[in-house]
């Protein structure tokens, strides 16, 4: 079911295209959190000031991780190459991960993050994510369709706590095969999954522990 949405591009000529959808999947997961009054947060990707505020309004306490950043073609290398063939370093890239009490968290942004990673990773990844949710806490991810082959480094957001925000369409390639809700499902077998569309040509994948 796709979510319904408003588009909203920059003024200035070249400017960042901005589009900001309502998103069903977003208004899914505060009605799981309606009861929670001051919700735990993790956002892995590069806080925004609108994520941010949408987020103290709501009176979230929020860690920051920024694990997107990672993947820029500037920063430092996440293959430990003395190996044949190279091993992706997730120990390396979970290091920016502040310290986080196990079960503790309310909701994860993971953003695109599990299409930046080689599927050898994914496990692993997923079960660190998943350690910091309580029982009852939400992650939130989005995975792109097939037809969906640039935009590892754009950026999303919460524009408000049910409006999803993307800043531009990107145009770095992405390195890996798209991960598929077979996937997804496979490793949450004991959690619920749901999965919204989008009219972004992404998925927007919630889970809930």
């Amino acid at each position: 079911m796709p979510a319904s949405s408003r588009t909203a591009r920059a003024p200035s000529p070249g400017a960042v295209t901005v589009t900001a959808n309502v998103s069903l999947g977003l208004e899914w997961l505060w009605q799981q959190l309606q009861d929670d009054r001051q919700p735990k947060i993790l956002d892995c990707g590069r806080m925004q000031a609108a994520t941010m505020r949408a987020l103290l309004e709501r009176e979230a306490k929020v860690y920051v991780a920024d694990l997107l950043s990672a993947f820029r073609p500037d920063a430092p290398d996440l293959w430990d190459r003395s190996q044949d063939p190279p091993v992706f370093r997730l120990g390396e890239l979970l290091r920016q991960v502040p310290p986080i009490p196990s079960g503790s968290l309310s909701a994860v942004f993971s953003w695109q993050l599990f299409d930046l990673i080689p599927a050898s990773a994914l496990p692993e990844l997923v079960e660190r994510i998943l350690s910091y949710l309580r029982p009852g806490g939400v992650l939130f991810c989005l995975l792109r369709d097939s037809n969906v082959r640039e935009g590892a480094e754009t950026r999303w957001c919460l524009e408000a706590l049910s409006t999803l925000r993307k800043d531009g369409d990107g145009a770095m390639p992405f390195a890996y095969p798209p991960v598929t809700n077979r996937q997804i499902e496979g490793l949450m077998l004991s959690a619920n999954v749901k999965t919204f569309l989008t009219r972004f040509g992404w998925r927007e994948v919630l889970v809930r522990k």
